[in-house]
């Protein structure tokens, strides 16, 4: 699975995502994009999952018909500490994860 980490999650959590094709959304070359934007780029680029904690992405964006999902982590803090014991959720996530669709992970 591709997935795209956005601006808000820490780049080393791209080690803990074994088995994936991570990159972080400044490596990618999208900082800065707003939502929309960072969504229609990531599609077409072929990245077939963002995963973010932004939690209003699901209201603000309509993901009906796109190719790409949004992952929504849901943790303490965006540090890496408080996002590892998600991992397990993550991986479990992106293993079920549809075209178009915005799921939460943890809480």
């Amino acid at each position: 699975m591709r997935v795209l980490l956005d601006e808000c999650l820490p780049r080393d959590l791209r080690k803990h995502l074994k088995g994936h094709d991570c990159e972080t959304v400044p490596k990618a070359g999208s900082a800065g994009k707003a939502n929309g934007e960072l969504l229609a780029l990531a599609e077409r680029s072929g990245w077939q999952v963002l995963l973010t904690m932004d939690q209003g992405m699901p209201y603000q964006q309509n993901l009906q018909g796109r190719a790409i999902s949004v992952a929504i982590v849901r943790a303490k803090s965006n540090r890496l500490p408080d996002l590892v014991p998600q991992v397990p959720a993550i991986l479990a996530a992106l293993r079920s994860i549809k075209r178009g669709q915005a799921i939460r992970i943890g809480g």
